[in-house]
């Protein structure tokens, strides 16, 4: 099972992803939207300056509580445009 978190800031993105691919397309989607348009607005009080940097987690969904298996950094989206990940494309 792979979710989606804005690892700036600490928050899981809704939803979860039967693959990392599914995840990554939601991400691509994401990636046109603004970036101080949700849900890409930054939640803190200096979203203007800041942005979300966002990571696909892979976890175990058998096990309770789940056990992060691995941690993919895939894009960041900032008032400076959006940067994938090298290896990963749009």
């Amino acid at each position: 099972m792979f979710v989606i978190e804005d690892e700036w800031h600490a928050e899981l993105e809704e939803g979860e992803y039967m693959t990392l691919e599914s995840a990554i397309d939601e991400l691509r989607r994401r990636s046109e939207i603004p970036w101080d348009e949700q849900p890409n607005q930054a939640p803190c009080i200096s979203w203007r300056t800041c942005g979300r940097s966002f990571v696909v987690l892979e976890y175990d969904g058998s096990m309770k509580p789940w056990r992060e298996l691995r941690r993919h950094t895939v894009l960041e989206v900032t008032a400076k445009g959006v940067k994938w990940m090298p290896g990963l494309s749009q």
